[in-house]
């Protein structure tokens, strides 16, 4: 079962806000996939992004990895949703962190002509799901994207760029590889995704261990989103915040679809192992909290999908107006009409 709310907000930032794409020094990346343990100089070193690629490929290795799909799925049909919104074609699409291809078996060939699907999983690029449109498969990082400037006309992400320890700086390569008048649209995890989850962990390891290590992955606040799409270079800029809420029949079950789905915590600082005893008590734990009339339990999962979209002017650093502000010239020019 899904339910969802959802949250609009919107950003108007004057263009070309933060570091010009001519001065990324972008073009010195020879490959796509970074070495290992690699991050970039300004990060924080978050995530162990070998041990991502590991779990990503042993997801889409299983017997039956579309048991798992339902959620990036669904996020994926949303995506898809909002490139049909916008009335034009879209001759070179991009996907950052395609998975299996959740984004594009939702897309026609009269919308994009052709995709361009990129992840860091080997064995998910192998394993794509069935599309119309024709699809070229690159083994490459979401921060080091082997491509040139102004070769796309449309990047999406579904559900990866969470996991990228320089979000900056994987905006700014989309920002990049976009050409004038290119448009992103991307959802990531943020906020309080998983907040039953992680509640339910910290007061059984810190009754039963006394303490407690993090054990869900840290997300970005859904304030900070516009802004960095605004450093990145983007404008006009939307935000829409869904809630999605499924209900298991206990906390084991989330936990063994979110191995399923490859979306298991690999931040440096994790706890490798937690006690039986302490699992039992967070399972304990989740029932007593959060159980549902029927005896399910509830999972914000995933709390705060944030559905980013963001345009590049015609020509980069052109635009001087955004699209909120087109509807004070109708209202000046009906107003002028009048006084005549």
């Amino acid at each position: 079962m899904l339910q969802l709310t959802r949250l609009r907000l919107w950003w108007r930032l004057s263009p070309a806000v933060g570091v010009p794409a001519k001065n990324l020094g972008l073009r010195k990346v020879a490959s796509g996939v970074s070495s290992r343990g690699s991050t970039s100089p300004r990060a924080l070193n978050i995530f162990d992004r070998d041990l991502k690629r590991k779990q990503k490929n042993w997801a889409a290795r299983q017997p039956e990895p579309m048991k798992f799909d339902y959620l990036k799925e669904e996020v994926g049909s949303r995506i898809a949703d909002r490139v049909y919104d916008i009335t034009r074609d879209f001759p070179l699409a991009l996907d950052v962190g395609c998975g299996r291809g959740y984004i594009a078996q939702h897309l026609n060939k009269e919308t994009v002509g052709k995709f361009f699907q990129t992840d860091i999983a080997e064995h998910a690029l192998k394993n794509t799901l069935e599309m119309e449109i024709p699809t070229v498969s690159v083994l490459a990082d979401e921060e080091f994207l082997p491509f040139r400037e102004n070769t796309f006309d449309l990047v999406v992400s579904s559900l990866s760029l969470h996991w990228v320890n320089d979000l900056p700086r994987a905006l700014e390569q989309i920002h990049y590889v976009l050409k004038p008048d290119g448009v992103f649209i991307g959802a990531m995890f943020g906020g309080d995704t998983l907040y039953e989850l992680r509640c339910s962990l910290q007061l059984a390891e810190t009754e039963r261990e006394g303490g407690f290590s993090p054990h869900v992955s840290p997300f970005t606040a859904v304030s900070d989103l516009g802004h960095l799409l605004g450093r990145a270079g983007f404008t006009t800029l939307t935000v829409d915040t869904d809630e999605i809420q499924v209900n298991y029949p206990g906390m084991f079950e989330l936990m063994e679809d979110l191995q399923g789905m490859g979306e298991s915590n690999c931040a440096w600082n994790r706890k490798a192992l937690l006690h039986r005893d302490t699992m039992l008590a967070a399972a304990a734990v989740y029932g007593e909290m959060y159980r549902n009339e029927d005896g399910s339990v509830p999972v914000t999962l995933l709390r705060q999908i944030s559905f980013l979209s963001g345009f590049i002017p015609a020509e980069r650093g052109s635009a001087t107006v955004s699209f909120g502000e087109l509807g004070k010239i109708n209202d000046l020019m009906s107003q002028g009409k009048k006084s005549q």
